[in-house]
């Protein structure tokens, strides 16, 4: 059976001790703290390494609902961040039992990314996590196949590329590209579903595209609800845990965080099911 974690965005802005007890009453098997900001607007910031009395309530809370803790984010790659103020959060995330770090690259340099994507990936081995660098095709890793480029380049064995459903949709990867790409690429996947184009097709031309931004924040879908190609993916990449990461503001008003995270797990189990996916 897989296993599921309730990554941060799904319900953005909840404290990890209250994410922490949704995940658990929603059936949740892990669940996926956000510890290293990304300094937006009106963002709480969650700092376990700044915090003392913080990072105490969550420990307790992890073992209060015995709930363990998969991985952190959001360790971005991108020239004006300082990866040096990474390692507090990494150090604290091994504390509480975390096995992985979630990142992303924000830069075409290729050859400067590489290298900072290394130093990240060193760090993250010290403190025994590995770190997943996920592509989205307005980022600086835009796609599967310069993902992959980046972990060869790496030679790391705590390096993996992070697919999520709705950027691999929006990017054009197929289930069979996926299929066809060694598993040792991959070590676990955010689950969500989204909505086409004007065209209908999942994938956007413009990389600008006012959906593309305002889905990938804020209007993800339950999964069966999009036209991305859940089954077939689900089916290309068997066994890995899957971490659900779909905000939907409309959604989280509606039920509220709790019932919004309950219809993500819950709606996730039945299209397994009905689509025979193991």
């Amino acid at each position: 059976m897989r296993k599921f974690s309730l990554a941060y965005l799904t319900i953005p802005g909840t404290n990890p001790m209250e994410q922490i007890r949704i995940a658990k009453e929603c059936g949740y098997d892990f669940v996926s703290l956000r510890t290293i900001p990304m300094h937006l607007p009106g963002e709480p910031e969650f700092l376990l390494d700044k915090d003392p009395l913080l990072f105490k309530a969550t420990k307790d809370a992890l073992k209060e609902y015995d709930m363990p803790l998969m991985d952190i984010e959001l360790a971005r790659i991108r020239p004006d961040l300082d990866i040096a103020e990474y390692e507090p959060a990494f150090e604290k995330a091994a504390e509480l039992g975390a096995t992985d770090i979630l990142g992303s690259v924000w830069t075409r340099d290729k050859l400067w990314y590489t290298e900072t994507a290394g130093r990240v990936a060193a760090m993250a081995k010290q403190y025994g996590l590995n770190y997943n660098i996920e592509f989205l095709p307005w980022a600086g890793v835009r796609n599967l196949q310069e993902a992959i480029t980046l972990i060869d380049s790496l030679q790391c064995d705590n390096v993996y590329v992070m697919v999520d459903t709705l950027h691999a949709g929006r990017a054009g990867v197929t289930a069979a590209e996926l299929a066809r790409t060694p598993a040792k690429y991959f070590h676990f996947i955010h689950l969500c579903d989204g909505p086409a184009g004007p065209d209908g097709d999942p994938v956007l031309d413009n990389v600008n595209d006012e959906l593309m931004l305002f889905t990938a924040r804020e209007g993800r879908l339950y999964i069966g609800d999009g036209v991305m190609d859940i089954c077939g993916m689900m089916q290309a990449l068997p066994n890995l845990p899957l971490s659900i990461e779909l905000p939907n503001l409309e959604n989280i008003r509606k039920y509220g965080p709790s019932g919004h995270a309950q219809n993500c797990i819950n709606r996730a189990k039945a299209y397994f099911k009905a689509n025979g996916i193991e």
